[in-house]
């Protein structure tokens, strides 16, 4: 997790790479299931609770959880882990 920061730190506009998600298997899987994928482009449409962000020409809305957090880095930081999906 070295250089991963938590979604919840970025500004609205900012662009960041999802790193990963750490969380119960079901709440994770769902957000995979969305698309929330290790290496997938996120931009914060806007911060807060709930957070909007745009993945993949889309939108999507989560709200802060305290079993759930989603992990990101910023471009040009190094590779993120890619998760694999069941």
């Amino acid at each position: 997790m070295e250089g991963s920061i938590p979604l919840s730190c970025l500004r609205d506009g900012e662009s960041a790479l999802i790193d990963r998600i750490i969380g119960p298997d079901d709440h994770v899987h769902r957000l995979q299931e969305f698309g929330l994928l290790g290496g997938a482009m996120i931009e914060v449409f806007r911060g807060g609770s709930p957070c909007i962000i745009r993945l993949e020409g889309g939108k999507v809305c989560l709200r802060a959880d305290d079993l759930l957090r989603v992990l990101v880095k910023r471009p040009g930081g190094p590779t993120p882990e890619l998760k694999k999906t069941a």
